[in-house]
């Protein structure tokens, strides 16, 4: 079951939305927003069309997350984090990730 929670939420963090002006993708190698081990995303930059794309990210996941988490029947909050975990973790280098001190972190490739 946790094998198959996790598959989910990876799927889910890969899945693009519909087509927009700024992809998650194209966000994140830009610096403009990071993985935080929440399990959502946080803007770097702060300007409209990044805040507009973190908003949307995020109100999908917590609605995803919501799903697994009552189809598993444990809280919503765990599925968050063991999404931002992995999320974390595969983050690309030169991606921001907030550390557990809340502080940007650009990630390297020595970093696991």
């Amino acid at each position: 079951m946790k094998k198959r929670l996790l598959m989910a939420l990876l799927a889910l963090s890969l899945a693009s939305t519909t087509a927009q002006a700024l992809t998650l993708d194209e966000a994140r190698s830009q610096g403009r927003v990071g993985e935080t081990l929440t399990g959502y995303i946080a803007p770097v930059s702060h300007d409209k069309e990044t805040l507009a794309l973190v908003e949307r990210i995020n109100k999908a996941r917590a609605e995803s997350y919501q799903q697994l988490a009552d189809s598993n029947n444990i809280p919503v909050d765990d599925v968050a984090k063991m999404a931002g975990q992995k999320l974390v973790d595969r983050a690309r280098p030169g991606e921001y990730v907030q550390g557990i001190n809340g502080k940007w972190l650009k990630k390297s490739s020595a970093v696991h």
